[in-house]
C-alpha cells in the first residue's frame, strides 16, 4: 500500500468518483438522468414538455400555470418513465440529442374495457353530493385515478379509467443534459 506522503504517481489504482457527471460515456441502467424533452402524438399535437418556450408556445403553460417546467431527472431502471422511453434513452450520451419513437405497447398501452367501469346512478350521484356526472367530465378514483364519464342515464354510469394517452403512438424529441454513474462503476465499460 502506498505510504501516507507517497506521490500520488506511486499508487497504481484509477480513480472512480460514484455519483460524479460522466462524459463520453453512454447512459447504462442505474445511471442518473437529466434531460429535456418534448413529447408529441402523430398529428403533432404536443401533450408534455420540460421546455417553458415550447409549453407556452402551444398553450400548454396557461392549460398548468402553476406546473414548473424544467428538465426531468430520473434513474435508469427505476421505472419513473414509461418503458419505451426508458429504453430509449439507454445508450445515449451527455449532449445527445435524439427522437424517439414509442408505439402504444411501450408507453401506455392499448385501451381496455377492463378500465371502464360501471357505477350505479344514485349512488354515485349520493357520493357526488347529489350532483348528477356529466358525458365528458372527468371523476377522480379513491387511488387518485382520473376517469372520463363517458355515459350517464337513470340507472348506469360508465367510467373510462383508461390512461389518455392509451393506443397513442408517442414521439419524444429528447436532449441529454447530464448522466451521472450512481452505482460501483466497477466493470463498466
Amino acid at each position: 500500500p502506498p505510504r501516507l506522503g507517497a506521490p500520488l504517481a506511486a499508487v497504481n489504482t484509477t480513480p472512480v468518483l460514484c455519483g460524479a457527471p460522466r462524459t463520453g460515456m453512454s447512459i447504462e441502467t442505474g445511471d442518473s438522468v437529466t434531460f429535456a424533452y418534448t413529447g408529441r402524438l402523430d398529428d403533432d399535437t404536443v401533450f408534455d414538455t420540460s421546455r417553458q418556450s415550447v409549453a407556452e408556445e402551444t398553450g400548454l403553460a396557461e392549460a398548468q400555470p402553476d406546473r414548473e417546467y424544467a428538465p426531468l431527472t430520473v434513474e435508469i431502471g427505476d421505472e419513473e418513465i414509461i418503458e419505451g422511453l426508458e429504453e430509449g434513452l439507454v445508450g445515449l450520451e451527455e449532449g445527445a440529442t435524439e427522437t424517439l419513437t414509442i408505439p402504444p405497447e411501450e408507453a401506455y398501452g392499448e385501451p381496455s374495457d377492463e378500465h371502464v367501469q360501471e357505477f350505479d346512478t344514485e349512488e354515485l350521484e349520493a357520493m357526488l353530493d347529489g350532483q348528477r356526472p356529466e358525458v365528458g367530465s372527468y371523476l377522480e378514483a379513491q387511488g387518485g385515478g382520473q376517469g372520463e364519464v363517458v355515459h350517464v342515464d337513470d340507472e348506469t354510469v360508465r367510467v373510462d379509467f383508461n390512461p389518455q394517452l392509451a393506443g397513442e403512438t408517442l414521439t419524444f424529441d429528447v436532449e441529454i443534459i447530464e448522466v451521472t454513474e450512481l452505482g460501483d462503476a466497477a466493470g463498466r465499460t
